[in-house]
């Protein structure tokens, strides 16, 4: 079955296409800190993510080319993941928003907390 070409307006579209979600952006943060990690170890660097999930997302974003797999026929099995090229790239795009949201966190935070309290 053939894929369905994706149409996108704008630039900003296919990148929130590739990134969107929760987990996606600190799942390339932690390849990017870390390099080259085994499915374990990105697990603990994004311990939130249920396993499913980040199988999941993994699997999207060797999709869309910005993470590599790679499998090594050892008993027991070795994977390894590590940045692409574009997903290097992708992960300097991100860095100015993680430095928005450093910086903004704990007005992101009350703004939050007043919307819980007033609901």
């Amino acid at each position: 079955m053939a894929k369905t070409r994706p149409s996108y307006h704008c630039g900003l579209d296919a990148a929130v296409d590739v990134v969107g979600g929760k987990w996606k952006p600190l799942i390339l943060w932690a390849l990017h800190d870390g390099g080259t990690l085994r499915f374990g170890v990105l697990k603990r660097r994004v311990p939130e993510v249920s396993e499913k999930m980040l199988i999941q997302q993994l699997r999207e974003l060797e999709s869309d080319g910005v993470v590599h797999r790679e499998v090594y026929r050892e008993v027991p099995p070795r994977v390894e993941y590590s940045l692409t090229a574009l997903g290097t790239s992708l992960n300097a795009a991100l860095e100015p928003l993680g430095m928005w949201g450093e910086s903004f966190m704990a007005e992101i935070i009350a703004n939050k907390t007043r919307d819980d309290d007033a609901a």
